[in-house]
């Protein structure tokens, strides 16, 4: 089994099916599908766009038994992917926007890509979902994470003799917890999902007891990755 451990947001399609947005869910996604039983950590708002998420998760076959539920802070709701846009397109969903906007505060200079703060993934609460869940042989840890959240990570990973493998954003300085997971650097935007399907497969195939650099080239190598020229 996996674990990913990470904040998820919910982003509505217009007249369609909505999906789990954000790096964590998209990785969980990946190694689903690529055979492996997985399980997100998460938290989420106790609100119509986090019941959506978790039947998000459900259709992508991600278990959604320690996504946390917080009734003071709305499910964070991400634009959905699209070619380009359509001025006579309705809005997605404008029940759950404006429930989120309702009870939320967009941040300083927002970007547009979802109604922020939300739910924030305390080291504790962490600790709390990684109980819930037994026997698993890989952990994701996508940061960045609360204070102390490395911590309980790596901890929960030693514990259960389990590989780590760590997501961090572009340029940032990986917290020493961290000394014994392999580590992805996450790329500026990831719209088509390539990293994220990388991340997952290369999980999985951890899972399924592949070495390391074996489990790298396949990740790599099924989205048609190559090795740059040296």
């Amino acid at each position: 089994m996996i674990v990913v451990v990470g904040p998820a947001a919910y982003s509505p399609t217009p007249g369609g099916i909505g999906r789990a947005a954000g790096l964590a869910p998209e990785i969980a996604a990946a190694a689903a599908a690529a055979g492996s039983a997985v399980e997100l950590v998460a938290k989420i708002g106790e609100d119509g766009a986090g019941e959506e998420l978790l039947l998000a998760l459900a259709r992508a076959g991600v278990g959604h038994l320690a996504v946390l539920r917080d009734p003071a802070r709305p499910t964070p709701l991400a634009l959905p992917r699209s070619e380009g846009p359509d001025e006579d397109e309705e809005p997605p969903l404008p029940a759950l926007i404006a429930e989120a906007e309702a009870a939320a505060v967009r941040p300083p200079g927002g970007n547009g890509q979802g109604f922020l703060p939300g739910p924030l993934l305390e080291a504790a609460d962490l600790s709390l979902g990684l109980r819930y869940i037994r026997d698993y042989a890989v952990v994701v840890a996508v940061e960045p994470l609360a204070d102390g959240g490395a911590a309980v990570v790596a901890e929960a990973a030693a514990f259960g003799d389990a590989a780590l493998v760590v997501v961090a954003p572009p340029g940032a300085t990986v917290p020493p917890a961290y000394a014994r997971a392999t580590v992805f650097e996450a790329p500026e935007e990831d719209p088509d999902g390539a990293f994220a399907g990388v991340v997952g497969r290369y999980a999985a195939a951890l899972d399924q007891g592949v070495a390391p650099a074996e489990a790298f080239r396949a990740a790599t190598g099924e989205g048609g990755w190559e090795p740059a020229a040296g």
